[in-house]
């Protein structure tokens, strides 16, 4: 599964605005609980046959979700990233599948919010056809032999200058909603004597392109994550960002790390919650002949449903309060998001592993929903930043950190050191 483009500081300056067919609808926030519901009615069957959820998109869509991050100067609600929290955990509670494609697009908008590096052409032409339907965007990255780029590495797509255009060549996996795609932002390595690096944009009807149906996963099976392939594909000349040399690019972008990590999170803890849900009727509905009585009734199952709310409760008021604190601009919210994420998504997986110990056998059978929340949930731990990097960077940052001298643990002359 792919992540959404990480942006480099340093971009150009910030175009005029740009005309579109009428303006994008803002997103009502209000009748999320409405469409996380609508959502679930659907889910078990997309993730059975591992069928791309069309509908659910087009609901996402139709209540002005795909679009809530556009930049208000070309028509868009501009949603920022607290707003982008609540919206993606409630869509995670319905169909993680229709939040993980949405969150792609979501990020995308926002990245050209605060880093414009679309051309003219290109963005009034994806904000038109955003007005009129559903019209997805994701950031194609991952390849077979590189991995993902996050650590480390040139891509093996190639872009090959032919006269006034670009040709791509390349294969990119886990490509997050690739059948329904309408944009795709390549990355790929020029065939220069120095390569540059950068984002080509490509749309998704261009000759050369094939989705390949490689897409056979435990959990988010309606995400349709496969491959793409790409066979000299034309592409315009200005229809790229930031190319750059390899690592001249100015850095990665806080921000949009933030907005990925926090965004993602909580889609999962939307997961969690649906499991918890699903937990709480089975707990007041099931009634052993021996016991007489709702496994409600015990006490065992009461302290364990409350372990989880409080885990889950204070991993969504962890990651909401750190959105807003991004969205503020607070010093230091951006770098800390990768740390909530590692907290928040290792809340979600608990809960939901909890919740299927309590329950045995009936957590793992497939007509129920929760195994299949727990598929879902361990997705968690497969997007950037993972946790090792995570622990990683924050123990190195730690062991240069400068230590408070009033601090008595923090002593280094006491006996034995």
């Amino acid at each position: 599964m792919t992540t959404a483009p990480i942006a480099p500081t340093g971009s150009p300056a910030i175009p005029p605005p740009l005309p579109v067919p009428r303006p994008l609808p803002a997103p009502d926030l209000d009748r999320l609980p409405e469409l996380t519901a609508a959502l679930a009615a659907r889910a078990a069957d997309h993730d059975r046959d591992g069928s791309f959820p069309y509908q659910g998109i087009e609901l996402v869509h139709r209540a002005g979700l795909l679009t809530a991050t556009v930049d208000r100067r070309h028509g868009g609600p501009g949603a920022g990233l607290a707003d982008t929290v609540r919206i993606l955990r409630a869509l995670g509670q319905g169909d993680p599948a229709v939040a993980l494609v949405t969150a792609m697009t979501l990020f995308t908008h926002a990245t050209q919010a605060r880093h414009p590096h679309w051309p003219a052409d290109a963005l009034a032409d994806l904000l038109g056809e955003s007005a009129e339907r559903p019209t997805l965007v994701n950031a194609l990255r991952v390849e077979p032999e590189l991995g993902t780029p996050v650590r480390g590495g040139l891509p093996a797509t190639v872009a090959r200058r032919a006269g006034d255009h670009w040709e791509l060549t390349g294969r990119k996996i886990f490509s997050t909603g690739a059948v329904a795609l309408r944009w795709m932002l390549v990355w790929a390595r020029t065939d220069e004597a120095e390569p540059r690096v950068g984002s080509f944009l490509v749309r998704a009807d261009r000759p050369g392109i094939t989705v390949e149906p490689t897409w056979d996963h435990l959990g988010l099976r309606a995400s349709r994550s496969d491959d793409v392939l790409l066979d000299a594909v034309p592409v315009p000349l200005g229809h790229v960002a930031h190319l750059t040399a390899p690592g001249a690019d100015g850095g990665r972008d806080a921000v949009g790390g933030a907005w990925n990590s926090l965004g993602l999170t909580a889609l999962y803890l939307g997961v969690a919650r649906a499991a918890r849900d699903w937990l709480t009727g089975f707990l007041l509905e099931r009634t052993p002949t021996a016991l007489g009585a709702p496994l409600a009734t015990l006490p065992r199952f009461q302290s364990a449903l409350g372990e989880i709310d409080i885990a889950l409760t204070g991993a969504e008021r962890l990651v909401a309060a750190l959105a807003a604190a991004v969205d503020a601009g607070e010093p230091g919210a951006a770098e800390e998001s990768a740390g909530a994420k590692l907290l928040g998504t290792r809340a979600a997986v608990d809960a939901v592993q909890q919740a299927v110990a309590l329950v045995g056998n009936h957590g793992l059978t497939r007509h129920h929903p929760l195994q299949r929340h727990l598929r879902d949930v361990l997705c968690s731990r497969v997007h950037t930043p993972q946790d090792d990097t995570v622990l990683l960077a924050a123990g190195r940052a730690g062991l240069v950190r400068p230590t408070s001298s009033t601090d008595p643990t923090n002593s280094t002359t006491s006996e034995g050191n």
